[in-house]
């Protein structure tokens, strides 16, 4: 292992196909979670700070997910095997990281109880604010795995600690879905599946499946354009993924695209579109003249190397929906407007998403996206369509968002799929999204 100036690690003693190296990483990364970064933000930096392998890097990332879809569960029980919130913040991060791995997963342990102590130990013992603590997790681990029924039992007790979300969200799922909540927040907890979007420019889905079984790769339709896979793999893997055949796409985002009737000369605007999903998916679909503007440089990057992959072609450009300033005036026959939310319909593929947002976010989320409709619509053509999307379940992002806009702009509402609740269910598998769809009289 290669240990880099700003490493958490005291030395280079562990090596990176051990549990405790594994363990130290995903607890940086909770860490980093913990003081308000994103999980993706802060595995990045992780890998940036210590060199390892392929093999290291997913299992580093592997326990930090699960870690944190179990967050409220190993929180209680961290508060109840401790007199004490555990400082620094890395120490309660490498409890939560070793207590995910000691509870059983569908009755089932990813190593044995004993490896993970030791291992944890290990981690601590390594870690450069830690290697006095070494003892206190050594003895908080195996107190939790002598009286571990009885912690248990009283975590069922406890709604956080049950349902792994905090409190505010719970109440806020039940208020808007009081039927429904249970499945919403169960299918949150979820492991997402690997959904593929075929590109029909290339190839058609019954083709692609061909492929993949002669790949001896598993994989199923579900949607005139999805692919699931069977069992998840890395995408170098994913047969014609580097030609362009297949991208990744959750099966409810691949909806947007069909929405908007597009034929080929049209000229269409994607007003939010980093990383380019839905972008790709409309070349794909049309031979049209696109704008994909986004205001963030650094994920415009991510665009323009989806479609190279692809071998499609849009005019890439910095900018704020909000603002008019990178418009010339020529009007629009589609927009796509994939407005900023809460990002609450998937967070079965973003677990931090539930421990970073506030209950406040919602409401200043939808009052820019209430700014952005109100900006593009005069971008749109007579009888153009605009298509509201969000990835959250959150009615003030979405239902009352339509509603609202709908009443302001005199726009004629079509049919449109509407709130989309996370659905896990074989042939139906799916993020939470929304979709209203106006056309302009």
């Amino acid at each position: 292992m290669v240990k880099h100036k700003n490493s958490v690690f005291t030395d280079n003693r562990l090596a990176p196909e051990s549990l405790a190296f594994r363990l130290a990483g995903a607890a940086d990364a909770v860490t980093r979670v913990a003081k308000g970064q994103s999980l993706p933000d802060a595995l990045t930096a992780v890998f940036s700070d210590v060199s390892a392998d392929a093999a290291a890097r997913g299992a580093i990332q592997d326990i930090a997910y699960h870690t944190l879809r179990q967050l409220g569960l190993v929180s209680f029980l961290t508060r109840k095997l401790t007199t004490r919130p555990p400082e620094p913040v890395m120490l309660q991060s490498l409890l939560h990281c070793a207590l995910a791995l000691l509870i059983p997963e569908n009755n089932t342990l990813r190593y044995e109880p004993y490896t993970t102590v030791d291992q944890a130990v290990e981690a601590a013992a390594a870690i450069r604010v830690l290697r006095k603590a070494k003892g206190l997790v050594n003895a908080v681990l195996r107190r939790f795995l002598r009286e571990q029924p009885n912690f248990l039992k009283a975590a069922r007790q406890d709604s956080e600690a049950s349902w792994n979300y905090p409190g505010w969200w719970i109440e806020q799922a039940q208020q808007a879905y009081p039927v429904h909540w249970k499945t919403i927040l169960s299918a949150g907890n979820g492991v997402p599946p690997l959904t593929l979007r075929v590109n029909v420019r290339k190839t058609t889905v019954n083709d692609y499946l061909e492929l993949a079984e002669a790949a001896g790769i598993g994989c199923m339709a579900i949607g005139p354009y999805a692919v699931k896979l069977i069992q998840p793999i890395p995408v170098n893997r994913i047969p014609g993924f580097m030609e362009g055949l297949v991208s990744v796409q959750d099966a409810a985002a691949q909806l947007a695209a069909p929405l908007l009737g597009l034929e080929d000369g049209m000229k269409v605007l994607d007003a939010c579109a980093a990383p380019g999903g839905k972008a790709g998916h409309m070349l794909e679909m049309a031979h049209i003249d696109l704008l994909a503007l986004d205001r963030d440089r650094r994920r415009l990057r991510m665009i323009q190397e989806n479609l190279e992959r692809l071998g499609l072609r849009a005019d890439i450009k910095t900018g704020d929906a909000t603002r008019s300033d990178w418009w010339d005036k020529s009007l629009f026959d589609c927009i796509l407007a994939d407005v900023p939310c809460t990002a609450s319909g998937i967070i079965r593929r973003h677990p931090d998403i539930r421990w970073l947002r506030r209950q406040s976010d919602s409401h200043e989320l939808s009052l820019v996206s209430a700014r952005i409709l109100k900006n593009l619509w005069p971008m749109l053509k007579p009888g153009g369509k605009l298509l509201l999307a969000t990835c959250s379940i959150w009615p003030e992002e979405s239902e009352r968002q339509a509603e609202a806009f709908a009443a302001y702009s005199g726009a004629l509402r079509l049919p449109a799929p509407g709130q989309l609740l996370p659905t896990v269910n074989g042939m139906n598998d799916h993020d939470g999204l929304f979709y209203a769809l106006f056309k302009k009289t």
